[in-house]
């Protein structure tokens, strides 16, 4: 069964997103307009944070939560294994050194368990930062883990790309992603794959009125106008970056955030029927485990497949889902096994992140399928795992 190819991720667009872009393509700034702080603005009140940084992309929102925080040279932050690259890249472009943390091989997530075991192995450096991932969408423990990041005189920053919409139940707090309840800020993307799209984008959040303060000066070159100033004079106290995410941008963020519930529900839709669907694969494939307090608007349908039960390997099955008309992708490679972070650190022993990248798989989640694409995909997977 074979059709157009379903990717594994797709940006909704329609015609008020591209009306919205060209209304900001009229006014008269293109960028450092009205447009970022009405973007802005919204997205701090749909996470429920106090504030919100607009930035050029997610890398650029890490890298800035670093900055902001004042992490130095030599000090650790720690990152799980599972995750894009950019999570660890972070702390080494501020010169601090990254300790990996292993993840729980089911959901891959980092753990209570895998952070204080990361913890150890800091062997008494200066943990400065916990940077826990919210893969795929899924919620990381994270009062547990704020509770052993503090204790290690450490701050908790959620990585949080994937998981925008995504809330949380822990007793009897409810959360969502992004309000900041257990850590000093949240960091976003809106690369084309995620929940909303501007092209490329990012979005750092946090309470702290003084770091979000130091996060605009930081994204705009360190530099600083202070009010009653002469109009053209500015003052630059230390180096920062050209982070700015344009007007043009936020046009389009502004109105993709509009319809983050539409998308949320269509993606919470399209998780279940994916569920229900794969039920009679198991166990060789299942699909990727979900912690008890997490709700996620889930970002990628990942599942868990026995490739050698199955008799194919990981590449024979990508190929034959991609002859069927079915694209898929592996969410990560472990960072650790980076030949840059090999070198650095040599090699570590994470049996959870290995258990996962053998078995992972990520199938074709977005706004704009229908029920009947799900069932293409689980359809051609049966086909193709036996």
């Amino acid at each position: 069964m074979s059709g157009p190819l379903l990717p594994y991720g797709r940006q909704t667009i329609e015609d008020d997103d591209i009306a919205a872009v060209a209304e900001a393509l009229r006014g008269d700034l293109l960028t450092t307009g009205p447009k970022v702080e009405a973007f802005e603005n919204a997205f701090a009140e749909v996470v429920g944070a106090k504030h919100a940084i607009a930035c050029a992309n997610g890398t650029a929102a890490l890298h800035l939560a670093m900055l902001a925080l004042d992490v130095q040279p030599g000090e650790v932050c720690i990152a799980p294994s599972i995750t894009f690259l950019a999570t660890a890249n972070c702390a080494r472009f501020v010169g601090a050194e990254v300790v990996f943390a292993d993840v729980d091989p089911l959901t891959g997530l980092m753990t209570p368990q895998t952070l204080a075991e990361a913890l150890e192995r800091a062997g008494g450096r200066k943990v400065r930062a916990v940077l826990p991932v919210h893969l795929r969408g899924d919620v990381a423990e994270l009062p547990a883990l704020a509770a052993l990041a503090e204790q290690a005189g450490a701050v908790l920053v959620e990585d949080a790309p994937h998981a925008l919409g995504s809330t949380m139940q822990f007793g009897n707090e409810a959360a969502s992603v992004g309000d900041c309840r257990w850590g000093a800020m949240a960091t976003f993307s809106f690369h084309p794959v995620k929940t909303i799209a501007t092209g490329e984008g990012g979005m750092v959040t946090t309470n702290d009125p003084q770091l979000a303060q130091r996060l605009r000066t930081l994204r705009t070159h360190g530099m600083v106008r202070p009010a009653g100033g002469e109009p053209w004079w500015y003052a630059m106290p230390e180096i920062g970056f050209n982070y700015r995410l344009p007007d043009i941008l936020c046009a389009l963020g502004l109105s993709q955030l509009a319809k983050l519930p539409r998308f949320a529900a269509r993606r919470r839709a399209l998780a279940d029927r994916y569920l229900e669907r794969l039920a009679p694969l198991a166990p060789r494939v299942v699909p990727a485990s979900r912690p008890a307090w997490s709700d996620p608007v889930l970002h990628l349908m990942t599942v868990l497949i026995d490739f050698e039960a199955a008799g194919r390997t990981r590449r024979q099955v990508v190929d034959a889902l991609a002859a069927r008309g079915v694209g898929s992708q592996v969410h990560y490679i472990p960072v650790h096994r980076q030949p840059y972070y090999r070198e650095r650190y040599g090699d570590l022993d994470l049996p959870g992140a290995e258990a996962w990248y053998a078995r992972c798989l990520s199938l074709p989640l977005y706004p704009g399928m229908d029920d009947a694409d799900v069932d293409r995909v689980v359809e051609a997977l049966a086909e193709t795992v036996g």
